[in-house]
């Protein structure tokens, strides 16, 4: 059960990361919502987490997902860029996430 909070933390923190874009310096009020909504569940639900989990697994994990989320999500929402230095660099932040969950003992 923990593992899945985190995992959802982490979910919700690609959301925030993605409405952040288009919130525009919250001027616009649907997308500020959605990032201080977005934001509240991630942190909520890492909060949940680290009950039970190291915490120092717990933020890695979470903030990994976060980032490679955003990162592959960015390469099919707003073009951004992709070439083989990207793709290794997650490719390199998705083994250190796996590393961090196959070493941890709980």
């Amino acid at each position: 059960m923990d593992w899945l909070l985190l995992i959802a933390a982490g979910c919700m923190e690609i959301l925030f990361a993605l409405s952040l874009k288009y919130n525009q310096g919250f001027t616009k009020l649907l997308p500020s919502i959605a990032t201080a909504a977005t934001g509240g569940a991630s942190f909520y639900l890492l909060m949940l987490a680290i009950k039970t989990l190291p915490l120092g697994t717990a933020y890695a994990v979470w903030t990994g997902i976060g980032a490679v989320g955003v990162a592959i999500l960015g390469i099919f929402i707003f073009k951004e860029s992709i070439n083989i230095f990207r793709l290794i660099s997650i490719v390199f932040v998705v083994l250190g996430i796996a590393g961090l969950k196959l070493t941890d003992t709980h």
